[in-house]
């Protein structure tokens, strides 16, 4: 399958396809302590086949990464992606922030833009997230999201909390 990779707005940002350009920055932050939820840090080596992946997804899966871009200055803010295939039970809305962008609403705007574009476009009635119990910070953004807990759901890594993402009609039905 290949497809056009979207470029998403919001208000303040632009999802766009990933450049060779984002690769510094991925590899800086992901050779930090704080790719520690992610299963890292890592090696270069590794972290460019992270990246690669998140690219490559869009061919294989129609799917894949979008760099969160700053509308106003064009810095580069993180990533967020929908992840599948065989390394993930099911579609994954996944994100990442440079140490910068926290606390700002970034990744709430950027996850919640993608997460729509998934379900609207693609047709994709639930996703999860799958969260390292010890990152508060991606539980309590998965929570202002809409998503629950998902107890019974398969995970990558059995340590994994995973959190459920519904679509608008069935988050209405659930309420």
């Amino acid at each position: 399958m290949s497809c056009q990779i979207p470029t998403l707005h919001t208000a303040r940002l632009r999802l766009r396809a990933m450049h060779p350009d984002d690769w510094p920055a991925y590899a800086a932050l992901m050779a930090t302590e704080r790719a520690r939820h992610m299963g890292g840090p890592f090696a270069p080596a590794q972290a460019w086949g992270l990246f690669c992946h998140d690219h490559a997804q869009w061919d294989f899966f129609g799917c894949g990464a979008l760099m969160i871009e700053d509308l106003a200055s064009g810095a580069v803010l993180g990533q967020v992606g929908i992840n599948g295939g065989p390394l993930f039970p099911e579609w994954e809305l996944g994100w990442l922030l440079f140490t910068e962008a926290e606390g700002r609403g970034i990744a709430f705007e950027a996850a919640a833009s993608l997460r729509d574009w998934a379900q609207d476009r693609r047709g994709l009635p639930t996703l999860v997230s799958y969260i390292d119990p010890d990152n508060h910070r991606s539980r309590r953004l998965a929570e202002r999201l809409g998503a629950a807990p998902d107890p019974r759901a398969a995970r990558p890594d059995p340590t994994d909390l995973v959190y459920r993402h519904f679509g608008a009609a069935q988050s209405q039905a659930q309420a």
